[in-house]
């Protein structure tokens, strides 16, 4: 086994810039989606998964800008919500992650619609999406598969609004908890009516 061998006695002094972690970043660039206002992160890591976020979310009407530091310190990133209508996480942009479908609680919880595509057209229980759509299916909303998408329509209430309601939930899975799934379901329960509590929640420093 490899294994790194560190020998004392010597004094260390120094500065380095560390990076934020994308298992945080992800799920919160997803939540910006409840925001009526701009919305800020720092921090945010120079990764793949992290731009493929930012262009699915200017699909679901965000803008986003950032601030350049440097090209090895990690950034500011602003997310302003520019269309309040566009709901739907279209294919080609979802198969590049599977942390796309984090944005569908937010979308539901927010705009009372939410449209995301499967990545690879896979069956829900080859993946833990079906956490997910067990969480936001508590919380009154209608879910529907289609031709490898799936819909969430969140339930009109008296007032003609559409609106999510709290709920106790229970999460847990064959493999555990899920990290993707509680964050999911915590940001669409934000805006749900009356409280919501989830047992079995993932306990990971994202959520924690």
């Amino acid at each position: 086994m490899d294994a790194f061998v560190i020998n004392g006695r010597n004094q260390l002094r120094g500065e380095i810039t560390v990076n934020g972690s994308k298992n945080a970043a992800l799920p919160l660039m997803a939540a910006t989606l409840l925001a009526n206002g701009p919305v800020t992160l720092r921090a945010v890591p120079r990764l793949a998964d992290i731009a493929n976020m930012q262009r699915l979310l200017g699909e679901l009407g965000m803008e986003v800008s950032q601030s350049e530091v440097s090209d090895l310190q990690p950034r500011e990133l602003t997310f302003t919500t520019l269309d309040h209508d566009a709901s739907h996480a279209r294919y080609d942009i979802v198969r590049t992650m599977r942390a796309s479908i984090s944005v569908l609680g937010p979308l539901v919880a927010r705009r009372g619609y939410g449209r995301v595509s499967m990545p690879g057209g896979c069956a829900i229980g080859d993946r833990p999406v079906d956490l997910h759509l067990r969480g936001l299916a508590a919380l009154g909303a209608d879910i529907t598969l289609d031709s490898g998408d799936i819909t969430a329509r969140a339930p009109v209430g008296r007032d003609g609004r559409a609106r999510l309601r709290g709920a106790r939930i229970f999460l847990g899975g064959p493999f555990g908890s899920t990290v993707l799934g509680t964050a999911n379901v915590m940001s669409a329960a934000v805006l749900a009516e009356g409280q919501t509590v989830i047992e079995s929640a993932a306990c990971e420093p994202e959520i924690v």
